[in-house]
């Protein structure tokens, strides 16, 4: 067996880097160029090396289809190349075996020691384990929800409410400097509307035409009644303004409050009405116009967007020199560039699909990369289903569900959760009934009961002086079937997480931790952790309370990106 200072050499140690795949890919990279240069074949060695783990744990630790991309202009056939790749992989002293399928496919299979050594690296980064720089030095504005300060968040917002703050903090364990943005639409009609609708509930006057209807805004009227008993003596004109200022930081302050209790927190919250009265919605046309894609045309000033795909050049100034809602789109976009984010992201509703070219546009007007420094997610509905039918009231709103409603059902944990394991470009239905339940069939009860498991495994360790410092970790003797199986899972988290950063995607966090579980519950039914009755503590049981240690561990990590509690007993 290895040594593990020989496992540990500067010239390639496992430990050393954040997955086997990282080192492993480099590694055969550093082998096409070592053929490369002795003339074996000729070619591209690409940037990015394919490797992946096989679903059928026959196939080997990783597989690599690499002989297939570098064959074009090599003079040899991808299995010839595989061959040679094979000479050249065997004599790493990670590397168990290696094998060729097919037309050229690469399996490799790790040696024991070296597979394992993944536990070591998971308990020695602890809750940095998995965390990578594929974004450092990239500062990247996050802006999620952004509702309008007329009303509760409902169940529309709730969907970036939990996936916007996961993301965020995907981002950030990406390397990413990031910042969470909250945009206030405190401007416009929608504002007086809402003022006025306030009014006539503290009056008892009907509410205008397409007012703004529930109890919230009876609770809000009584609100500013207490707060300024005065109001109604004052000239209608004032009422209707006090009325309008007053029931607005009330209900933005409601909406903080029930984001903190989601467990969602903003760094910004950014008014609308801050970028017409600072002058930055003038100086964004002035921007433009330097960029040369604006243009005046029937007494109004437009933007040429349809340069960069767009369905329609976009009004900037009515002819009567009212500013338009898009000059306000593009002053906010240019600001938050001269804030200095390298990477916008935009999450918005399903209602807002056609926004995605626009803003696009927009960055290319302003003399950017609409593909890197612009981001748009559009998120699907969101429906609930309690006792088999879909819910529609809500007890503050009226006709629509409420965040705090959801939070009220199922908790925090169970909404956020659910909320985030599905890709959001997909709609998605939420079942109370299911989400309340403490079985397998609740994802989130599924993973959260695993590291609780674990967590009680540790402590029965403890109580039975089952040896679990490093120090005393074997890791050659872990070689069992589902030792592997849990140790190739755990090795992927990484590049899982990497792919969640790069694509967007957190969804893929979830799914990852319920493969986990799985993976960890078949571990422990086939694999005994503890000694039983008068058993000596040996080397594999400490060798497993390590493993068990490292999954928790992952567990956590992920829970923790998803906002999401890993409880310590269930």
């Amino acid at each position: 067996m290895k040594s593990c200072d020989q496992r540990r050499r500067v010239n390639g140690s496992l430990a050393q880097v954040s997955s086997h795949g990282e080192l492993l890919a480099a590694k055969i990279k550093a082998a096409l160029e070592t053929l490369l240069a002795e003339g074996e074949f000729a070619g591209l060695v690409p940037e990015n090396i394919p490797l992946e783990r096989p679903k059928n744990r026959d196939h080997g630790d990783y597989a690599s289809s690499i002989a297939l991309q570098v064959v074009k202009g090599s003079g040899k056939s991808p299995r010839e190349i595989a061959e040679l790749l094979k000479r050249e992989l065997e004599n790493l002293e990670e590397v168990a075996s290696v094998e060729i399928a097919g037309p050229g496919f690469i399996n490799i299979t790790l040696d024991t020691a070296s597979a394992a050594d993944v536990v070591r690296q998971i308990l020695e980064k602890g809750s940095s384990f998995g965390k990578g720089a594929a974004l450092a030095g990239v500062s990247v504005n996050l802006e999620f929800i952004s509702a309008n300060p007329t009303g509760p968040l409902h169940l529309g917002h709730t969907r970036w409410a939990a996936v916007g703050d996961s993301l965020g903090r995907v981002l950030s364990a990406s390397g990413a400097k990031v910042t969470r943005e909250f945009y206030i639409n405190d401007r416009g009609n929608q504002m007086d509307l809402f003022g006025a609708s306030v009014r006539a509930a503290a009056l008892g006057e009907s509410i205008p035409e397409n007012g703004y209807q529930g109890g919230y805004i009876n609770d809000l009227a009584q609100a500013v009644l207490r707060e300024y008993p005065a109001i109604t003596t004052l000239p209608i004109d004032e009422q209707l303004i006090e009325f309008r200022e007053r029931a607005y930081k009330a209900q933005l302050a409601d909406q903080q409050r029930v984001l903190e209790l989601f467990g969602t927190h903003f760094d910004t919250w950014f008014s609308e009405r801050s970028l017409h009265e600072s002058g930055a919605v003038e100086h964004g046309l002035d921007k433009l116009r330097v960029q040369g894609h604006v243009f005046e045309k029937d007494d109004a000033t437009w933007l040429r967007t349809t340069d960069f795909g767009d369905d329609k050049d976009r009004v900037l100034v009515k002819s009567g020199g009212a500013l338009t809602y898009f000059s306000s789109d593009t002053a906010y976009y240019i600001n938050k560039r001269e804030r200095g984010f390298d990477i916008c992201i935009y999450m918005l509703g399903a209602d807002h699909h056609g926004y995605a070219n626009r803003l696009k546009a927009i960055a290319a007007c302003a003399g950017d990369d609409p593909e890197y420094n612009i981001h748009v997610l559009i998120g699907q509905l969101v429906k609930i289903m309690e006792g088999g039918e879909e819910v529609k009231l809500s007890k503050r709103a009226g006709t629509i569900i409420t965040l705090e409603d959801l939070i009220e059902k199922v908790g925090v944990d169970a909404a956020r959760y659910a909320l985030i394991r599905y890709p959001v470009d997909t709609p998605m239905v939420l079942d109370v009934d299911v989400l309340k339940k403490r079985t397998n069939e609740n994802p989130v009860y599924y993973v959260q009961y695993a590291h609780a498991r674990i967590a009680g495994v540790l402590r029965n360790a403890t109580e039975l002086k089952v040896a679990g410092a490093l120090s005393d970790f074997d890791p050659a003797v872990l070689t069992h079937d589902r030792e592997s199986e849990l140790l190739g899972t755990l090795a992927q988290f990484p590049r899982v997480l990497q792919g969640a950063g790069e694509l967007r995607e957190p969804h893929r966090v979830a799914r990852y931790l319920e493969e986990l579980a799985g993976v960890y519950h078949r571990f422990y039914a086939d694999c005994r952790v503890l000694p039983m009755g008068d058993e000596a503590p040996s080397s594999i049981h400490s060798a497993r309370v390590n493993l068990c240690a490292a999954t928790r561990q992952v567990l956590a990590n992920g829970l923790q990106l998803l906002g999401v509690s890993a409880p310590e007993r269930m």
